[in-house]
């Protein structure tokens, strides 16, 4: 089957379903887009990945890529392999010695691997063509539905869009990750809603 190659073009908290984020990945040829819902955590995952914040203790995905290293697995590539019923299917094409392996994986959690490893994200086209969609104007900012629901990678939503049990497990994480500043702007956020 032939692939597209994808790149991240955006994450935002999506508006329309509760503690939902977009992933929204692009093929560089073309302005077709794959839109993947995916939850909180998933994002957040993606989001360490791409800004590479060091972590007191490893995240789960990056436990995993250390037990693949200990063992001589390298990730070679993601491929979103599947869509239906409204749902993405992806693998882990995976290479140890000689051989080659395929891993059934969350899109999701398959791309928080890659970014962490900077390996190439795949799409059949089979799959782009039945849930892809065409976002012209995402990228030169002339549709402002677009912009408000898409934006550039970005590591946090907006804290005024978050409710406030996001808040307090994003002031976690902030604290968690020993960024203190970003916990410092949570707590306020926080403390301005309980006044």
């Amino acid at each position: 089957m032939n692939k597209v190659r994808l790149e991240i073009i955006g994450l935002s908290y999506s508006e329309s379903s509760t503690g939902a984020y977009v992933l929204v990945l692009g093929d560089k040829n073309s302005k077709l887009r794959l839109p993947i819902v995916i939850g909180n955590n998933e994002a957040q995952a993606i989001a360490v990945g791409i800004e590479r914040l060091p972590n007191s203790r490893p995240l789960t995905h990056d436990l995993f890529l250390r037990f693949a290293h200990e063992f001589g697995i390298q990730i070679m590539e993601v491929v979103i392999n599947r869509f239906r019923d409204g749902v993405y299917y992806a693998m882990l094409i995976c290479k140890q010695g000689d051989e080659l392996t395929m891993i059934d994986a969350r899109p999701s959690d398959a791309i928080a691997i890659a970014v962490r490893v900077g390996c190439e994200i795949y799409a059949y086209e089979s799959v782009m063509d039945e849930a892809g969609i065409i976002m012209d104007d995402m990228e030169d900012g002339s549709n402002a539905e677009d912009d408000s629901n898409i934006n550039k990678v970005q590591p946090e939503p907006d804290l005024e869009l978050l409710t406030l049990r996001e808040l307090e497990d994003l002031l976690q994480m902030a604290i968690d990750n020993e960024d203190y500043l970003k916990a410092a702007q949570v707590r306020d956020e926080i403390n301005g809603r309980k006044q």
